[in-house]
Parts: C-alpha cells; sequence; structure tokens
C-alpha cells in the first residue's frame, strides 16, 4: 500500500470547539488555591493539566505540550486545547524542514520514485499544518453549530493530520530515508491523538471544571429533521439536487466531448471554477462519453457539485499505476479534495489490470464527500477513500486487492461491492483500513451492501481466496452491517496482514448479516475480531458515526437512519 501526493482544504466552516457554552473560565485562578497532596503543594492549573491529559494515550508528551499555558494564571480552557495543537503544528514544521532538506538531497541522485514520494510528503505535511491552522482558528472563534458538529468536524480534521503523516512515512521507498522521518511523523501522530483525546473528552472535562454544558442548539435553531434520508451535513438545496432529475438541474458548466456543451473536457469546466462571488454550488454536468483525463478537484474548489448521464454513461477513465512508477495517490483517474464535493451519476475506472497493481480509479480526502449512483472499477485499491467524512449511497465498486482503503470516517450503504479476479497466487481483501490512532473517529462501515463475485470469479470463488479486509495499520477498524455476503468470502471472513500485526487493536465487526458467506461459526478468533450486539452496531450507522444527526428512509433512494431490522 504505497500512498502518494494528498491535499486536503481547510474547510471554511465557521466552527469552535468551546463557545457555544461561552466556554471558560474554566481556570479563573485569581484565587487560586492549593491543595496537599502527599506532602507536596499542587496548583489548580497542574491538577488541570493532569485531567486533561488523563484521557491521552501519550500523557508525558500531552503534559509537556500544556506547561507553558500552565503557568498563565488567566489561561481558560481554549488556551490548552489550542497549545495542544501548537505543540502538533510545531512538530509537524520540523518533519516538514527535515522532508524539504532531504528533498534536496534526493534531487541529486537518480531515484525519481523518493524524489517522488518525498514531493508527496511536502505536500501532505503542508496541507497537514492547513488542517491544524483550520482547528486552530476553530477554537478560537465564535460557533454557529452546536458542540456536537463543532467536535465532529474538529476530530474530522485532526484525525487528516494523523493520516497525512502516516501516508507520507509509507510512502518513502528507501528504509534508511524512512527511518530517519519516522521519530518526528510519529511524534507529531501522538500530539495530535492527544489532541483528538481532549477534544473526545471536552464534555467530561469541563463538567469536571464545575461548567454545566448546554448542547441546545443556538438560538434556539432547530437541527435539520430531514424526510428524504440524507445526512443533516447535506443541506437542502443539496438533498433537491441529488435527488432531482439531471433535467431539473441547472448546471454552470456543460462538458460535452462531442463540442455540444461549453467544455469539451471535465478540466476545462473546472479551471472555470469562479474565483471569487461563488454563492451556492459550482454545478458542471458532464454528458454521456467515455473522458479520457485525470482530473483533481483541488482544495479551493469548494462546493462543486459534477452529475453525468449514468454510471456507465458518463465515465472518468485512466490507467497509471505503481506498476508505471507512480505512488498510489498520484495513480487516481479521478481526485477530490475540495470540501462539500456531490457527485451522482457517473463511472470513475482504472483500466491498468491487475498488472498494475496499486491503480487508483478514485481518491477522496475531501470533508463531507457524498457520492449517489455512482461506480468505481478497478483492481488493486480502486477506492481510496483518504481522509474527511465521506457517504456513498447506491453505488457500484470493484476491485481485488485492499480495494476500499483509506482513513476516512467512511459509510457505504445499499450498495453493490464487486469481488474481481486477481491474478494468480492474489487473495481478494475488499478493505484495508488505515486507522494508526486508537482516538481517531475513521473507519469503513459497508451498510446494507451486497458483496459478490462477478461472472468471471463466480466458477473459482472458492479456490481464489476471498476476505471482508485486512488490518493495513494498528487499530483498523472495518465494520460490515446488514448485508448480504456471499459464499466468494472465506468462513474465516477476515485475513492477517502480515503475521500478528494489528490483530489485537483492530476493530473488526460483524452484525445482522445474511447469505452463505456471513456464518460466524469459523471466523478469525482474534482478540480485535467481534461479532457485536445490536446496539453497538448502531453506533456505525450513518446518523451516530457521521455525526449526521438524523436519518431517515428515503422516498426513493434507500437510506435507512438506523439499523433496517
Amino acid at each position: 500500500m504505497a500512498p502518494g501526493k494528498v491535499v486536503v482544504s481547510a474547510v471554511s466552516v465557521v466552527l469552535v470547539v468551546g463557545v457555544a457554552l461561552a466556554v471558560v473560565a474554566v481556570v479563573n485562578v485569581q484565587n487560586q488555591k492549593k491543595e496537599e497532596v502527599g506532602g507536596h503543594a499542587i496548583s489548580s492549573q497542574t491538577k488541570i493539566v493532569e485531567s486533561i491529559c488523563s484521557a491521552t494515550n501519550y500523557k508525558s508528551s500531552c503534559q509537556d505540550s500544556l506547561k507553558t499555558v500552565a503557568t498563565n494564571s488567566s489561561a481558560d480552557f481554549k488556551d490548552y486545547v489550542k497549545a495542544a495543537m501548537l505543540a502538533t503544528m510545531d512538530q509537524v514544521s520540523k518533519s516538514m524542514n527535515l522532508t524539504s532538506s532531504l528533498l534536496i538531497e534526493a534531487d541529486k541522485s537518480s531515484n525519481p520514485k523518493l524524489r517522488m514520494s518525498l514531493e508527496d510528503c511536502n505536500d501532505l505535511l503542508s496541507f497537514a499544518i492547513d488542517q491544524l491552522q483550520a482547528s486552530f482558528s476553530m477554537v478560537g472563534e465564535s460557533a454557529t453549530h452546536t458542540l456536537q458538529e463543532r467536535v465532529s468536524e474538529l476530530k474530522s480534521w485532526l484525525s487528516s493530520v494523523i493520516t497525512y503523516a502516516e501516508t507520507c512515512i509509507d510512502g518513502v521507498p528507501e528504509p534508511k530515508i524512512q527511518d530517519k522521518m519516522k521519530d518526528t511523523l510519529r511524534n507529531a501522530s501522538a500530539l495530535t491523538d492527544n489532541a483528538l483525546a481532549i477534544v473526545s473528552g471536552l464534555s467530561q472535562i469541563l463538567e469536571a471544571f464545575g461548567l454545566k454544558i448546554d448542547a441546545k442548539p443556538l438560538n434556539g435553531r432547530r437541527l435539520l429533521s430531514n424526510n428524504d434520508g440524507f445526512p443533516t451535513w447535506v443541506s437542502a438545496s443539496d438533498r433537491k439536487l441529488l435527488q432531482a432529475g439531471t433535467e431539473k438541474v441547472v448546471p454552470q458548466a456543460v462538458v460535452a466531448k462531442d463540442g455540444s456543451g461549453q467544455y469539451k473536457t471535465i478540466a476545462a469546466a473546472l479551471a472555470a471554477y469562479p474565483k471569487t462571488g461563488l454563492t451556492g454550488r459550482y454545478i458542471i454536468y458532464v454528458k454521456a462519453g467515455v473522458y479520457d483525463e485525470y482530473i483533481t478537484v483541488d482544495k479551493s474548489m469548494a462546493n462543486v457539485f459534477m452529475y453525468g448521464d449514468g454510471p456507465t454513461k458518463t465515465v472518468v477513465t485512466g490507467s497509471k499505476s505503481v506498476a508505471k512508477g507512480l505512488t498510489t495517490l498520484r495513480s487516481a483517474s479521478f481526485a477530490v479534495e475540495g470540501p462539500g464535493f456531490l457527485c451522482k451519476e457517473m463511472g470513475f475506472e482504472n483500466t491498468a489490470g491487475p498488472e498494475g497493481h496499486q491503480a487508483v480509479a478514485l481518491r477522496v480526502m475531501a470533508e463531507m464527500a457524498v457520492f449517489h449512483n455512482c461506480q468505481m472499477d478497478g483492481y488493486q485499491d480502486t477506492l481510496y477513500a483518504l481522509s474527511g467524512r465521506q457517504f456513498y449511497s447506491q453505488c457500484v465498486i470493484s476491485g481485488t486487492v485492499d480495494f476500499i482503503f483509506g482513513d476516512s470516517p467512511c459509510v457505504i450503504q445499499n450498495s453493490q461491492i464487486v469481488l474481481r479476479r486477481p491474478m494468480d497466487g492474489q487473495l481478494n481483501a475488499v478493505t484495508a483500513q488505515g486507522r494508526r490512532e486508537q482516538h481517531q473517529p475513521s473507519g469503513i462501515v459497508l451498510h446494507n451492501c451486497n458483496i459478490v463475485p462477478e461472472p468471471k470469479l463466480v466458477a473459482e470463488r472458492l479456490t481464489i481466496k476471498s476476505y471482508l479486509g485486512r488490518p493495513w495499520r494498528e487499530f483498523s477498524r472495518t465494520v460490515v452491517i446488514e448485508s448480504t455476503i456471499s459464499d466468494a468470502i472465506q468462513p474465516a471472513g477476515w485475513v492477517a496482514w502480515e503475521g500478528t500485526f494489528g490483530l489485537d487493536t483492530l476493530y473488526y465487526a460483524e452484525y445482522g448479516n445474511t447469505g452463505p458467506g456471513a456464518k460466524t461459526d469459523n471466523r478469525v478468533t482474534w482478540k480485535g475480531f467481534h461479532v457485536i450486539s445490536k446496539t453497538e452496531a448502531a453506533q456505525f450507522t450513518p446518523g451516530p458515526f457521521l455525526d449526521a444527526e438524523k436519518w431517515i428512509k428515503t422516498t426513493g433512494v434507500p437510506f435507512q437512519t438506523s439499523l433496517i431490522h
């Protein structure tokens, strides 16, 4: 699993961690008291630091990062959260400086793959800093959303920082150089995990300080309670776009290979994205045709809605692959980096074939991205759900090795998951989830999906081994609920990555699945595998897992707000 180049956008949403509560006179220590504990005087600031760091996995690093703010008698809770982020930002900056110096050395070498991977690292770390800066600003600005909405956004951004650091490490092909980078990057991941733990425990920490949290919406504003099944972070107008027939949508740009539109290429339509003055969405209609072009919806292109004439009629195609000398991320036929991307009725494919090894059809690292009635076809690494909250509905996703992978909080619902025939000697793994740290909110959820072999694999489905997933990183998390599983899936269900790596720390779970491959009697006996209860499974439905607050069955599109049965 060799990564490539990713860019993340700092979403311009005005959010904040604490302010809904008018947060904080957390530490009004003007009449600071000291308590005697074990014969030692401990200031209230020191107790605050210990309390804040108690939920973290890297307590010593957490306490070190908060030392300075603890000496400030007027510091409030936000100052402590921002200090944790600043420590992370400093560590990421050190990593970026190291990468830049290594890149200068690599330019003198004759190893293009090394230079490419270090360039990828520079991009990744640059946008990790963007995420941290956005998170830092989020904590200090006034709130317009509920506390829970703000925290979910913040956690998603912070989680991306860890993902980019790990992607950078994985992408470097030379072990000696990789080892040079690991210390600073792993320190950055640890500090970010601490920040995630602090944010995740925000309610408990504030309550420990005697502050009552009012989780009600500000100004009495009610949460969106839509009755069409889309998550609440998809606006009413966007839900209409996703539900409407294409004839009812008025695009700003029309793409047609035959010249009947404003543009002949998707790239040209994206290049016309308004630099200023855009209100609402930039809507692009891509007429039927096979578009052999490599597309990136970059970080500056927020709120793009792109739709076609059908997932097998409007198709973006490419054939880049790791076998051709690219990094995994650079192999993508279509990449989404701009936040708020919506897509409907389109297909994305990578035709490198199984011989191409890692060859991505669609790479998505956009916060709050939605794909409806789309198709992603490839072999190894078809769909790279890298980072940011993502939702896929009524899609078809096909592949062989690790063909749904990445580290985003991702729910795939009411979709067809198609196992293809791999190369001789290969196995199939539907997922390879990349959660590195315990506090990351990421994971891949397959809900009410149909997991089946393609026709070419049917005759060999019992001899060519296929599994639901394998652990790419230590805390890999994949959940399969209320899905139909073909007998193409091995009775063990899941397969190890290498040796015992991650088998105790991963979280793989199944609930309420049907079909001949759904029997759990002979599943793996790893500590990290679970056949979960209804209550636990419900936490992985789109509402709780993506913080979509309330989901209701659709009319026309069968989304579920909760468990079906």
